[in-house]
């Protein structure tokens, strides 16, 4: 029997959703494997665990301009040393998890956990291999801590690949561009008229899925002047406004709908579990550039208006996203207006951003992974 642990951490839902995925995959097409999936910080420490997340989760809302600081400080310095001295007096707890279960194999979607492990196999105590998925556009220097311990690296692009060659001296032949992982739910064919009817929405008219909560509610005035915006404007289209757990702007909303008697080409969603069926009758999707929101959408061939990113890696995803074509970031100098107006009033635009998806879009993403480390 082959044991595999994976590692997340609770810092985004994408960590999470990603260690899911590979679970599920691992477990329906591998037997003869025992896997296990543990939240690597809540292990070792569930105070800290609690107490980190909120403060992310309250920083990432309330003060982005201090979670750019800590982001970008955390990569050298006095901040990375702490990070790294509190990950190896982690692992050092972490350590009798790892003597109990035994991995033949670590898979990990934080750097916390690869951080650990690395550690542990240093130390002599455990002789596993360690494989990190990164989980977003760009390298952050906390992924590569440990990097002589760990056998693979799974990035999401070609430049992401070389950045991490040239920085810190990895063989390449570490390294594999495969995407980072997403529910095979998004791979399957969704019955258009089924889903049109399901949601009250009018068939063969552009749509355009606004993810309009975000994880944190940051940026709120600004989501809200998009869907005004949007409602006010002469296009032809339909939106499916996904206010998610925010209650407050699923509110706003629905005011503007009701300001511009709207509600036949705007429909306000709180959270669903039905977003690979809304993904598969889009045209385009409005969105946080988080990594898992970001490859669920290129993955269903999605052109992406990038708003509200987190400063940090969120930035460098929207930076990468937009270089490529794929996206549009609407950023402070650009109006809402403006944008839309440039993609929504020419069908080519659409079209042209569709082509730049499919050149980045990975969508066996997870399935490749694990044929990688299970060949």
């Amino acid at each position: 029997m082959k044991k595999v642990l994976i590692f997340y951490a609770a810092y985004g839902g994408g960590h999470l959703s990603a260690a899911k995925s590979i679970k599920q995959y691992i477990d329906e097409h591998y037997s003869n494997v025992q896997t296990e999936i543990v939240d690597c910080v809540e292990y070792v420490n569930k105070a800290l665990n609690s107490i980190t997340t909120a403060a992310y989760r309250e920083m990432a809302k309330k003060a982005p301009w201090a979670w750019e600081k800590v982001y970008y400080k955390s990569q050298n310095g006095t901040l990375a040393k702490i990070s790294t001295m509190s990950n190896k007096i982690m692992a050092v707890k972490m350590a009798k998890f790892f003597r109990e279960f035994n991995p033949d194999l670590v898979i990990s979607t934080h750097p916390f956990g690869s951080q650990m492990t690395s550690y542990l196999k240093k130390k002599g105590k455990t002789s596993c291999k360690l494989a990190t998925i990164m989980t977003d556009f760009a390298p952050h220097d906390q992924w590569l801590v440990g990097s002589e311990f760990v056998d693979y690296y799974f990035v999401s692009n070609d430049i992401m690949k070389q950045k991490i060659v040239d920085k810190f001296n990895i063989e390449k032949n570490k390294i594999f561009v495969t995407g980072i992982p997403i529910s095979k739910r998004f791979l399957q064919d969704y019955n258009y008229e089924n889903t049109i009817r399901l949601f009250d929405l009018k068939p063969n008219k552009k749509t355009i899925l606004f993810f309009g909560g975000g994880a944190f509610g940051l940026g709120k005035d600004k989501t809200v002047e998009i869907l005004r915006t949007l409602a006010s404007s002469s296009f032809d289209i339909q939106v499916i406004a996904i206010a998610g757990k925010n209650e407050k702007m699923q509110q706003e909303f629905e005011k503007i709908v009701t300001e511009f008697n709207k509600s036949d080409s705007i429909k306000i969603l709180p959270f669903t579990d039905k977003v690979p069926e809304l993904m598969s009758i889009s045209d385009l999707v409005i969105t946080k550039p988080g990594g898992l929101t970001t490859s669920e959408s290129l993955a269903s061939n999605l052109p992406i208006i990038v708003i509200n990113p987190i400063p940090g890696q969120e930035e460098e995803n929207a930076e990468f996203l937009e270089n490529s074509g794929a996206a549009i970031w609407l950023n402070a100098s650009r109006s809402p207006e403006d944008v839309f107006n440039s993609v929504l009033s020419n069908d080519s635009k659409i079209s042209q951003m569709k082509s730049c998806v499919a050149k980045i879009a990975k969508r066996n993403s997870t399935k490749d992974i694990c044929e990688i480390l299970f060949s």
